[in-house]
């Protein structure tokens, strides 16, 4: 972003290919995790989730047996799973905000601002929602929130 004549340099096919084995390989380790998280408690109360895909905090509700060190973990793994993305995205917008300031046209400052603000608008929406819905659903009483929160998560952004 700050370097656009060096783009094709920098992000060449075997760097966007690692990339994405890395995205891959972290995404099946963090659903490995929650896997394995769900798969040792004690199930069911005979009672439906309400939600339409299968949450792991939703499934911790359901279980017979103590979950306090499970939700440690989730909340351990939803937070880094959080903070490593956004802190990304904010040193990114770091370096492009300070791109942008250089610039030395009114009119070209605010297009690339005004870009950038929708941009940020769906990452703020997806995070905040994502999070919201995985971090708080273990301590929520209300599982309507929760869905509408899980709703704005999967389809609106």
């Amino acid at each position: 972003i700050c370097h656009p004549l060096h783009y094709l340099i920098i992000m060449n096919p075997r760097l966007c290919g690692l990339l994405v084995l890395a995205s891959f390989l972290i995404s099946l380790l963090v659903s490995q995790m929650h896997n394995s998280i769900v798969l040792q408690l004690t199930y069911f109360k005979d009672v439906e989730i309400s939600h339409f895909f299968c949450d792991p905090s939703q499934l911790l509700n359901l279980a017979c047996s103590d979950t306090f060190i499970n939700n440690i973990v989730m909340y351990f793994v939803g937070a880094i799973s959080g903070f490593l993305p956004i802190s990304g995205i904010f040193f990114s917008y770091y370096k492009i905000v300070s791109s942008i300031l250089r610039v030395p046209s009114t009119g070209g400052r605010y297009k690339a601002f005004s870009t950038c603000g929708s941009h940020l608008s769906v990452v703020c929406l997806f995070y905040g929602t994502g999070l919201g819905a995985y971090l708080s659903s273990a301590v929520s009483l209300s599982p309507r929130k929760d869905a509408v929160a899980s709703v704005v998560y999967t389809v609106v952004t």
